[in-house]
């Protein structure tokens, strides 16, 4: 008989003695993009009281905790990674109390919260930078080159493109990696590290169970500040090591935060975490950020930024867990985020494809971050108008005077930084309604929500069998359930080409990347599929671009 499946067969409960201590290990963690997460007020910006409100949600979903994008008071030059206080809530986003009230709400669901932490750079809002005297002591500044010092001081690009340096009234210039509004730190002046720690102890102190280091691979330059003598240089972060960024002296800082990390832990008997957004050229430099002194997480853009080949995946799980094993540390896996374009349209075969590929990840030894949307399917929006976008990047790469949509690749703007299409993994959530905001809020939305949204609503999907959010919510129960997804061993088992298949205790996962059926004996019984499985005595069909999960 033949049988087609893709929901789980009943499966044990895990004991959770044990998960406690080192809850990261295999935490599930749900990034919030706060402005277009939910909104409470209908200005038609998300904030943390609508954040809050659909916690319950993120509960039932099957996650184990919520990292949230900056919330601090910011100009919004950059999304809010440009923080002129960062003691203060913007008031964008609510009040301080708004960000109590959330930690509390998570805490009776059983989430915890990290949140962002941003120590490369500040906006230059803020009260340091406005400071003229205290400015040059407290960020990177520099006399320029040239008979005049008229020419910058070196030629380091700013990751949004463009010179990473700006000149001041005062005819010196400072340095900035990202946007001329986010001046880089001085890590050399003690103040910026004192500052910053007790940043840290007023965040942990009002709950937080962790920070998530924005530019974690940035604040310490080489000495000198070298030239890098070409072009092209956000091309080249994470492929080598750069004079910017990847500086073994930012191990110092992060051994530093981890000792106040551990020292809130033993006072207050709760785990708090330091998780390292490092772009690092191997996975070997990459592990030094979460050696057993430093912080307890990193992100494996390696991981993200694989092409859909069978072969490739392998090589890059085998080092990223090679490269994590050597130091005692856990594997983290992720496919999108606020920075990336959505996998469901960067893997270039659709939601199949998309679908197997968060089941692969799910299936992987260690933690993983999930970007909220992705549970929905949502693609990525690439046709919104050049006048609602707000990534600085597409500014910086347009040339002066073009017109709308003139694109800097015909030759005559800036192609140095980053493409500047960051808003279409942006765009708020649709969470209930058959036209836009979709139940975002009580107004509209800050961007513009696709039309044909309408399916791919929370609720549109809620207790549809064959949806990616039921897809989604059963293999986060099946995970939580199964020891042998846990923190446990993992082995590969031979397949065809064009296949993966791995054993976890008690589960088989196999991965079909080629765009097309393929038939191999059963191996167990399906748990859970991408897309359906047909099952005929001993053999098995794997639909082309499908991830099954094998009870063995």
């Amino acid at each position: 008989m033949t049988q087609e499946l893709t929901s789980p067969s009943p499966a044990p409960r895990a004991p959770s003695a044990g998960r406690d201590p080192g809850w990261w290990r295999d935490a599930v963690i749900y990034q919030v993009y706060v402005r277009s997460f939910a909104d409470s007020d209908g200005d038609g910006i998300g904030d943390l009281r609508g954040a809050r409100e659909r916690l319950p949600y993120l509960k039932d979903l099957g996650v184990d905790a919520v990292w949230l994008t900056p919330f601090y008071a910011s100009p919004q030059a950059d999304g809010g990674y440009d923080v002129a206080d960062y003691r203060a809530v913007d008031p964008l986003f609510g009040t301080l109390d708004d960000a109590a009230a959330l930690l509390r709400r998570a805490h009776e669901l059983g989430l915890r919260v990290i949140v962002d932490i941003v120590p490369n750079h500040t906006s230059d809002r803020h009260p340091w930078f406005l400071d003229p005297e205290l400015a040059r002591q407290r960020y990177v500044f520099r006399p320029g080159r040239g008979a005049g010092g008229e020419l910058p001081p070196n030629d380091w690009e700013s990751v949004f493109g463009g010179p990473a340096w700006t000149r001041t009234e005062r005819g010196d210039w400072y340095l900035h990696l990202f946007a001329p509004e986010q001046p880089d730190l001085n890590w050399d002046d003690p103040e910026v590290h004192a500052e910053f720690e007790a940043i840290m102890r007023f965040w942990l102190d009002l709950g937080v169970d962790g920070f998530r280091v924005d530019v974690a691979h940035g604040m310490i330059k080489a000495p000198g500040l070298p030239d890098i003598g070409h072009g092209r240089q956000a091309q080249l972060i994470g492929t080598q090591v750069l004079p910017f960024f990847d500086q073994d002296g930012v191990h110092d800082i992060h051994r530093t935060w981890r000792r106040l990390l551990d020292g809130h832990t033993a006072a207050h008997g709760t785990p708090v975490i330091g998780v390292a957004e490092a772009w690092a050229p191997t996975p070997e430099r990459l592990a030094l950020y979460v050696r057993p002194d430093e912080l307890h997480q990193a992100f494996n853009f390696q991981f993200l930024n694989a092409p859909w080949q069978a072969g490739a995946l392998r090589t890059v799980i085998d080092a990223s867990l090679a490269a994590t094993a050597s130091v005692g540390a856990p594997t983290t896996w992720v496919l999108s985020n606020h920075d990336v374009v959505r996998h469901t349209t960067r893997l270039g075969g659709g939601l199949d494809r998309a679908r197997a590929a968060t089941l692969l990840m799910l299936a992987l030894p260690g933690s993983a971050y999930l970007y909220q949307g992705e549970e929905l399917g949502l693609p990525e929006v690439t046709d919104l108008p050049d006048e609602v976008r707000q990534d600085p990047a597409f500014f910086r790469g347009r040339r002066p005077g073009a017109a709308a949509g003139a694109a800097a690749a015909d030759g005559g703007g800036d192609t140095s930084g980053q493409e500047g299409f960051r808003d279409g993994c942006r765009v708020p959530l649709p969470w209930s309604g058959e036209r836009p905001p979709y139940g975002f809020g009580p107004g509209g939305s800050w961007l513009p929500q696709p039309a044909d949204w309408r399916a791919l609503t929370v609720a549109a999907q809620t207790g549809d069998p064959g949806s990616t959010l039921e897809l989604y919510r059963t293999a986060l129960a099946l995970r939580r359930r199964l020891p042998g997804l846990g923190d446990t061993s993992m082995s590969w088992e031979s397949a065809p080409e064009g296949v993966l298949a791995f054993r976890r205790p008690g589960v088989l996962c196999t991965v079909n990347t080629l765009g097309r059926p393929l038939n191999l004996p059963v191996p167990g019984t399906v748990l859970l599929a991408s897309a359906p499985v047909a099952v005929d005595g001993a053999g098995a069909v794997l639909p082309g671009d499908s991830c099954t999960w094998w009870a063995i």
